[in-house]
């Protein structure tokens, strides 16, 4: 790849898609998105190993049309950036500002039981919102 891209489910047989979303493409499309969340690894890097960070997919969303990002800057376990994810959005329902709302969810799952070793900020600390 040349490009930062998603990696979607597969394509049906037949389908004209090839199951990759580039930035060029996501850049191209319009989205009416309060939220976009990509939470896998290091989604907050740049389009290459010189440039700057949010300048990959990030940037593409935001050219689509997605006004709030939340991102991650290195690799997150799936159970914490589900929990993060569904408390930062009922705080954005509730009209938390987005660091805010992200603040509460990261002060929420440092001392989540449910997630083992959810005090250590390699857990909760990879996410950041950009507006």
């Amino acid at each position: 790849m040349t490009e930062p891209a998603l990696v979607l489910a597969r394509p049906e047989q037949g389908a004209s898609s090839d199951g990759v979303l580039t930035a060029s493409e996501i850049g191209t499309l319009r989205l009416d998105a309060d939220w976009v969340i990509l939470s896998a690894c290091n989604t907050a890097a740049g389009d290459g190993e010189a440039a700057p960070a949010y300048s990959g997919l990030a940037q593409a969303f935001r050219y689509a049309g997605a006004r709030t990002l939340m991102l991650s800057h290195w690799p997150v376990r799936d159970d914490a950036a589900a929990v993060l994810a569904g408390t930062v959005l009922k705080e954005a329902a509730k009209g938390r500002k987005p660091a805010q709302a992200l603040r509460t969810a990261m002060l929420r799952t440092m001392v989540d039981p449910d997630l083992p070793d959810a005090a250590n900020p390699h857990v909760w600390a990879p996410f950041v919102v950009f507006e």
